[in-house]
């Protein structure tokens, strides 16, 4: 009886003992969801066969799954590894959304000038993923509230992208508009080992902190008649319907003075373009060859310079530049 006993009590205890393991992990993924996201990330790479076009794909990261669109370019040589641009959408978008090409223009870039593009899905309660927010600090929106994973979830989604096609690991670059451009300053934060150089269109720096590994290069791109993120600092009244949901932006001019600080550059950027419209700097001296840039609209307000297309009550995008072929042609400059 007393063995019986005693085997009881340890059952009892074992119980109670797994019973606060659940409670205290009840935030954090699974075993069962980490163990699949462990056997999926050692899966062998596949060969790169991924035909021209664009293609939907998902992966499990963060007890999440989290969808992506890759767009493969029309010409490419199959021999030699690809350049890949990580595209992020704002705050309230989604995927499709950026892979328009009338509003953004990055799927005719990538076919034109030979690299893949990926457009992750930010995090939304809806099934279909939109609505969605970046998790880039300071902001925004539920993503940010929900303390969502999304550098972990870039690094995932590179190395599930390497898995389909031969990239250049010295070659990946990431852009995004408002929120997404203010994840893409917290991937040259917090991801500088991947990210070769970022390109932000109005979304000014939102990171908590801020200690890069390596030099990044960044542009940063902004009208000075933004009314959602404002160009001299704090979110304007079209910012949220929400307050709580983002923060009082940081300026402009305090966004190039941080990275110019992080980078050891020269404090006085010089004029490398200058018309209509827009302008743009160049700082000098960064650490490690790194390039950081800026450039002006005077008009555009929050919408992406060149855009054919803005959403419905925003003001017409400045014709003053075409940001694509600004970024990308920042892009190549930063790699070679």
């Amino acid at each position: 009886m007393n063995f019986v006993h005693h085997r009881v009590v340890r059952a009892v205890l074992l119980l109670l003992a797994s019973t606060a393991v659940i409670a205290q992990d009840a935030d954090r993924p699974s075993l069962r969801e980490r163990l699949r996201e462990r056997i999926e990330q050692r899966r062998e790479p596949a060969s790169d066969a991924s035909a021209a076009g664009t293609t939907e794909y998902s992966l499990r990261h963060g007890g999440l799954t989290r969808k992506y669109l890759l767009h493969v370019p029309v010409h490419r040589d199959p021999g030699k590894p690809l350049p890949l641009v990580i595209a992020f959408h704002g705050g309230g978008g989604h995927a499709a959304y950026m892979a328009d090409d009338a509003r953004y223009g990055w799927v005719g870039k990538a076919d034109k000038e030979g690299f893949a593009v990926a457009f992750p899905n930010g995090y939304s309660k809806l099934p279909g993923g939109r609505f969605a927010t970046w998790n880039a600090g300071q902001c925004c929106g539920d993503a940010r509230d929900r303390n969502i994973d999304d550098v972990g979830f870039v690094r995932a989604l590179v190395a599930d992208v390497r898995r389909k096609l031969a990239i250049d690991p010295t070659r990946i670059f990431a852009t995004g508009m408002s929120n997404g451009g203010m994840l893409s300053h917290r991937l040259a934060c917090d991801a500088a080992d991947l990210i070769r150089a970022v390109a932000s269109v109005a979304g000014t720096d939102a990171t908590n902190d801020c200690n890069p590994t390596r030099p990044v290069s960044v542009l940063h791109i902004h009208a000075r008649d933004d009314t959602h993120v404002l160009f001299n600092g704090g979110a304007g009244k079209d910012a949220f319907r929400d307050p709580s949901k983002v923060f009082d932006f940081v300026s402009v001019p305090d966004t190039l003075a941080r990275w110019a600080g992080r980078g050891h550059c020269s404090p006085n950027p010089r004029r490398i373009l200058d018309t209509r419209g827009a302008y743009c700097e160049a700082y000098s001296g960064c650490e490690g060859g790194a390039k950081l840039q800026l450039c002006v609209t005077e008009e555009g307000g929050h919408s992406w310079p060149g855009a054919e297309q803005v959403r419905r009550g925003k003001a017409p995008a400045s014709r003053a530049i075409d940001a694509t072929d600004v970024i990308w042609a920042f892009f190549e400059a930063a790699s070679r």
